[in-house]
C-alpha cells in the first residue's frame, strides 16, 4: 500500500512500507534531464549528477563514499532525457544517515571550480568510451535520426564544446531553476517506522527552495531519416526505429505482450529465427522507450558487414509476417504468463519498486498496485495486440541508423 505525503515546501513523497524487510530504498527524483537543456547547456544535467558526488559544504567526496560504505549501504545516481535520480539502499536502521547524505548532496553541493575541471575531463573520457562502443553510439545516432538537432535528439553526455562552456555559476543557476520543490519527488520502498515522514521533513523540507516547474520542449518525431557513422570495425551495429507510444499510453501492456513474442528475450522470433537458426548475429532484440508525448520502438542487431543485407531482409520478413498474421490467442496467453512472471519477480526488489513508483509520480502516471497491474495484463487480448502491432510497426515512421564498415542503409528494409 502506498502512502502519499507533501512536505511543507511542496516536495511530494510516495512511500511503500514493507514491514517484513530490513532494508529500504530511497530515491530523490528530479524532473530534469537532457530534454530540458538548450544546445549550449547540453550535458549539464549529467554533469550536475557527477558534481553532487564531488563534495558538499559539509562533506568531501571521500566522506560521502565512506559514510555510506561504513553502514554497508549503496549510493548511486543516473540521468536520462527526462529525469535524474539519486538513490540509496541501506538497512532500515540507517535511514537517518541515508537521508542526511542525500539531502546534503542535493541542498549543499560545493560545485568547486577545480573539482569541475577534473570531473569535466572524466565526462569527456566517458564520451570517448561511448564513441568507441558501437552498441552505444548507434543509439545516439538513432535519437538524432528520430528527433534531429533538438534536446531529445542530442546526447545525454553533451559535447566537449558544451561541457567547456559550463562553469560553477551556470550550474548553480541551472539547479536553482530546475531542482525545485514542484519538480522533485521522493520515492521510498522498504521498512520504516512512524517517525520517517518527520525525518523527511527535517532533511528535505527546507523553505528556501523555489517551486517553479521548468517548461518541457516539444519533441516532434521525424520519419524516414537515416544516419550512418562509418567506422573501421569488425561488425555493423544496426538500429531500425519506429514511432512508439508515449509514457501515458495504457496500451503498453499490449505492446509488452506483443514484443515478448516478437523481439524480447531468447525465445522471441527475432532471436530464434535470425540468431539461433541461422547464426547471423550475436545479439538481436526489440524494445520500446516511452517519453512524455513521444516514444520509440527499436529493433537492434549486430552482424558482420557481409550479413547486413540478409539480416535486414530477415527482420523485414518478421515484421511483415507479424503485421499480416498478428498473434494467435495461444501466443497471447503464453506471453501474458511470461509478462506476469517477469513483473512479479522484478517486484521482489525494493529498488525496482522505488524506481517504478518514483518515475510514475514524477511523470504524472498512476501508481498501480501489483494486483492492478496483473489485471491490466490479463485484460490484453488478440484485438488489443493487433492494434498495437499496427501502431508501432508503421513503415512510414521508420528511421535507420548504423555504425561500422558501411556507408549506406537506404532501401535496406522491404516492408509492407
Amino acid at each position: 500500500m502506498y502512502q502519499y505525503k507533501t512536505l511543507s515546501n511542496g516536495i511530494r513523497v510516495v512511500a511503500e512500507k514493507i514491514t517484513y524487510l530490513k532494508s529500504i530504498s530511497i530515491g530523490i527524483w528530479v524532473g530534469n534531464g537532457s530534454r530540458y537543456e538548450s544546445k549550449r547547456e547540453n550535458g549539464i544535467s549529467h554533469f550536475i549528477e557527477h558534481m553532487l558526488f564531488k563534495g558538499t559544504q559539509n562533506r568531501s567526496a571521500a566522506q560521502i563514499a565512506g559514510e555510506i560504505d561504513a553502514v554497508g549501504g549503496q549510493l548511486d545516481a543516473f540521468t536520462t532525457r527526462e529525469y535524474t535520480c539519486f538513490y540509496t539502499k541501506t538497512l532500515d536502521e540507517h535511514i537517518p544517515i541515508a537521508l542526511d547524505i542525500l539531502s546534503d548532496m542535493l541542498h549543499n553541493p560545493r560545485l568547486d571550480a577545480g573539482d569541475m575541471t577534473l570531473e569535466r575531463q572524466v565526462i569527456k573520457e566517458e564520451i570517448r568510451m561511448y564513441e568507441d562502443s558501437p552498441e552505444d553510439l548507434v543509439y545516439d545516432l538513432s535519437s538524432y535520426a528520430v528527433w534531429g538537432d533538438t534536446p531529445m535528439g542530442r546526447t545525454i553526455l553533451g559535447t566537449y564544446e558544451s561541457l567547456d562552456g559550463i562553469n560553477p555559476d551556470i550550474m548553480r543557476s541551472y539547479m536553482h531553476n530546475h531542482y525545485t520543490s514542484a519538480n522533485t519527488i521522493i520515492s521510498v520502498s522498504g521498512n520504516f517506522n512512524d517517525n520517517f515522514f518527520d525525518l523527511l521533513e527535517k532533511y528535505f523540507g527546507q523553505s528556501d527552495i523555489t517551486d517553479t516547474v521548468p517548461s518541457l520542449p516539444e519533441a516532434p518525431y521525424l520519419s524516414r531519416r537515416n544516419i550512418v557513422r562509418t567506422k573501421d570495425i569488425e561488425q555493423v551495429q544496426l538500429v531500425s526505429t519506429f514511432r512508439g507510444i508515449d509514457v501515458m499510453d495504457e496500451s503498453v501492456y499490449s505492446l509488452l505482450v506483443f514484443n515478448n513474442i516478437f523481439g524480447s528475450g531468447m525465445s522471441s522470433r527475432l532471436f530464434q529465427n535470425i540468431r539461433e537458426q541461422r547464426g547471423l548475429v550475436y545479439s538481436i532484440s526489440a524494445g520500446h522507450s516511452a517519453y512524455i508525448n513521444t516514444g520509440v520502438f527499436d529493433i537492434c542487431a549486430g552482424m558482420s558487414p557481409e550479413s547486413l543485407e540478409e539480416v535486414a531482409s530477415l527482420i523485414s520478413k518478421e515484421i511483415n509476417t507479424i503485421k499480416r498474421f498478428k498473434l494467435t490467442k495461444d501466443e497471447v496467453e503464453r506471453s501474458k504468463e511470461q509478462l506476469k512472471g517477469n513483473y512479479i519477480l522484478a517486484g521482489e526488489s525494493t529498488g525496482a519498486r522505488m524506481q517504478g513508483a518514483g518515475r510514475s509520480l514524477l511523470l504524472g502516471k498512476p501508481i498501480y498496485t501489483q494486483d492492478e497491474v496483473i489485471r491490466k495484463i490479463e485484460a490484453v487480448n488478440t484485438a488489443s495486440v493487433a492494434d498495437i502491432i499496427d501502431c508501432v510497426l508503421d513503415s512510414s515512421t521508420l528511421c535507420v541508423s548504423a555504425v561500422g564498415p558501411v556507408d549506406n542503409v537506404e532501401n535496406l528494409f522491404t516492408l509492407d
